[in-house]
């Protein structure tokens, strides 16, 4: 199985473990993957993630967060934008607000993978990677 775009395989293991109730999910890790699930704990949207190596190419495991009463995810929506074959870039001044500024979303810029409010507060632009609500 070859992966094409490792960022939306990403996305949807953790959609899916949001469905199915599971603490933790682990992906196969890389730089940007880290960086993104950096965001998404800064930003309050997974309890924790760690890097376990192991004798293979180690594993990037997300500890997801649940409301308690109905065991919701705290995470109702990602949302994969620039795919391998339409890549979507703006300007600092076109970056996106995700439902009013209720979510994120996250660029790849010069200046790193940033959040939208980051990416206006430096004034770059860059890739449009997801949308995280």
């Amino acid at each position: 199985m070859s992966m094409t775009d490792s960022v939306a395989d990403m996305l949807t293991r953790i959609r899916n473990a949001s469905i199915a109730k599971l603490d933790i999910v682990n992906i196969p890790p890389s730089k940007l993957k880290e960086k993104i699930a950096n965001i998404l704990r800064g930003e309050g949207y997974i309890k924790d993630y760690s890097v376990i190596n192991d004798s293979k190419k180690g594993v990037l495991r997300i500890e997801l967060i649940y409301h308690d009463k109905n065991k919701e995810c705290i995470l109702q929506g990602l949302k994969k934008i620039s795919k391998p074959g339409r890549r979507v870039y703006v300007t600092s001044k076109e970056i996106p607000k995700v439902l009013n500024g209720l979510g994120i979303a996250i660029l790849s810029t010069n200046k790193g993978v940033l959040t939208d409010k980051e990416c206006r507060k430096l004034n770059a632009g860059g890739e449009v990677l997801c949308y995280i609500w």
